[in-house]
């Protein structure tokens, strides 16, 4: 199990992640970061699709990195780390490199969910040995908060606004991790920076194994989000608590469920937090989009259940 005197003993001897970066007072990012190399012992290389990770730990002549650092594309994250490790293993089997490295790859919703999924679903089915992981910050924050396809529904997006013939987003988001989970890779996790010593263990299970890994962690944009900076972690624990945010893991095809809520919240306190949702709360209410937005998790939370073979909740 993560212990937090251990992480904080690796940063005190090798700072992987650290002062120098310009993401915002309250960003989640950071928290993803550092809690991800934090928890791998060996040494790492770090791919890093574009997006506000990449512009704002590489304001040039600065860099907010001290690992090997590649900044790729928005689409590619996951070709160029799997292109790094095939050249680990053509060095190391020609003798020409020693001991273990892991690999890892961020990349934003925008470049996992929609941009990068063609390359990182390659990259899975070749068998790759890396991690990728997904800051899920749920909309193209890095460019104006336009929507992507994780942006949840009836959020508000510069893309998609609401207004008076709109209520924001009007599709359900995506749900990536089910579909790497169809690519039945070793490890596949959903995480939040709500829970670091859970997402810390998931890091070291990932890594562990020989084959891809992928974890999927819920990071709060505030900005985007609209709500107040310090709320950061507490937005994204409540979203665990509301089920929206689901902690599981399908570690070698078994699928477990990580925590269940004692007394989950209904989705709607969770969504009157934050101002994206605030037109769903006006005099006029869409009570039938929070009543959809509600049934999903219902089903999903069902269906996570049935597939964790935990009993069905009341």
């Amino acid at each position: 199990m993560a212990n937090i005197k251990t992480l904080a003993k690796r940063e005190e001897e090798q700072v992987r992640f650290g002062w120098g970066h310009a993401l915002c007072a309250g960003c989640g990012i950071p928290i993803v970061v550092r809690t991800v190399l934090n928890s791998i012992k060996e040494p790492v290389v770090v791919a890093n699709a574009t997006g506000c990770l990449e512009v704002a730990t590489t304001l040039y002549p600065y860099t907010a990195w001290n690992v090997p650092w590649v900044h790729t594309a928005f689409e590619n994250a996951a070709a160029t780390i799997s292109g790094v490790e095939t050249a680990y293993r053509a060095l190391k089997k020609k003798g020409k490199v020693d001991g273990e490295i892991r690999f890892v790859a961020f990349g934003g919703d925008g470049g996992t969910y929609d941009i990068g999924l063609q390359a990182l679903s390659g990259a899975l089915e070749r068998g790759h040995r890396f991690l990728y992981v997904c800051y899920d910050n749920e909309a193209y924050m890095n460019t104006g908060i336009q929507r992507s396809s994780a942006t949840p529904l009836g959020a508000a997006a510069t893309t998609e606004p609401p207004g008076k013939e709109s209520f924001g987003k009007h599709r359900h988001r995506k749900d990536l991790t089910q579909i790497v989970a169809g690519h039945h890779i070793p490890y596949v996790a959903q995480a939040s920076i709500s829970h670091w010593q859970d997402l810390s263990r998931k890091v070291e299970r990932a890594v562990s194994k020989e084959g891809p890994s992928f974890i999927n962690v819920m990071s709060t944009c505030f900005r985007g989000w609209r709500h107040e900076a310090k709320f950061t972690t507490e937005i994204a624990r409540l979203a665990v608590e509301a089920r929206f945010w689901p902690l599981y893991e399908i570690d070698e095809g078994e699928w477990r469920l990580n925590y269940v809520p004692e007394e989950p919240i209904a989705v709607r306190d969770w969504l009157k937090l934050q101002g994206r949702f605030s037109h769903l709360f006006r005099p006029e209410e869409k009570k039938d989009v929070l009543a959809q937005i509600q049934a999903e998790i219902d089903r999903g939370w069902e269906e996570l259940l049935a597939r964790c073979k935990v009993a069905p909740t009341v």
